[in-house]
């Protein structure tokens, strides 16, 4: 079932190791298949260097388990409320990648001081509220994909394809799996030249608008025309 999407969620996990995204199993990658309202998602707790393609785990809409062997991520639920509530977005990454990680622990979003973030992220990489006290204790990684989606009421998530979870991690998404890695990359890159840009300039701010917006338009906008067309 699923065959070919397992093969990319498969290629999109191996690549958060050699990414250097995760340490030991702390991450998972899920795609989806709209049509049929499945996706696929990472085994909890397997390591990275045991899993296999058939490992992977398909689960419905309603969180019930379809196929596999293996019980899936802990992060099913999150997963699973990021889908309902983004349409377009074909799958998701969940690391607890180093920088980014800073940052969620820190509590901030990631500024946006420069066109490297800029050229995938229309301004700063929102950080998510803290989650009450009930909503850990009962229904917590639901309630996480649901302060995920409390977080984007008034964004779009094609043009902020990541958050950050308080003291928690990030999640980035896309339209396949290949991508939602690039956009966790991207994330763990600018989390990375944030810290050490406000390190060099303490009155540092956030770019133009003018230059974020020429930068992320010319690659997502209506009217784009970066790269070959």
């Amino acid at each position: 079932m699923l065959e070919e999407l397992k093969q990319a969620v498969y290629k999109a996990n191996m690549e958060l190791p050699k990414k250097n995204l995760v340490k030991y199993t702390w991450g998972n990658v899920s795609g989806i298949d709209r049509n049929k309202g499945l996706f696929v998602i990472k085994p909890s707790g397997i390591d990275y260097s045991l899993l296999k393609p058939e490992d992977l785990v398909v689960v419905d809409l309603e969180g019930n388990q379809v196929e596999g062997k293996y019980c899936p991520s802990s992060d099913t639920a999150t997963h699973l409320e990021l889908y309902k509530a983004f349409s377009k977005i074909g799958a998701i990454v969940h690391t607890h990648s180093l920088w980014a990680t800073i940052w969620a622990q820190a509590g901030r979003s990631i500024p946006c001081y420069g066109t490297t973030q800029a050229d995938c992220f229309y301004g700063e990489i929102p950080c998510t509220r803290e989650l009450t006290a009930e909503e850990i204790e009962k229904n917590y990684e639901k309630n996480t994909g649901l302060v995920i989606v409390e977080t984007f009421r008034k964004k779009n998530p094609l043009y902020l394809p990541g958050v950050l979870c308080i003291s928690h991690g990030p999640f980035a998404w896309g339209k396949d799996p290949a991508e939602a890695v690039y956009n966790s990359v991207v994330i763990e890159q600018c989390a990375k030249m944030a810290y050490h840009t406000e390190a060099l300039n303490h009155n540092i701010i956030q770019i133009n608008q003018i230059l974020l917006d020429k930068h992320f338009l010319r690659k997502h906008g209506e009217n784009a025309y970066y790269g070959q067309i």
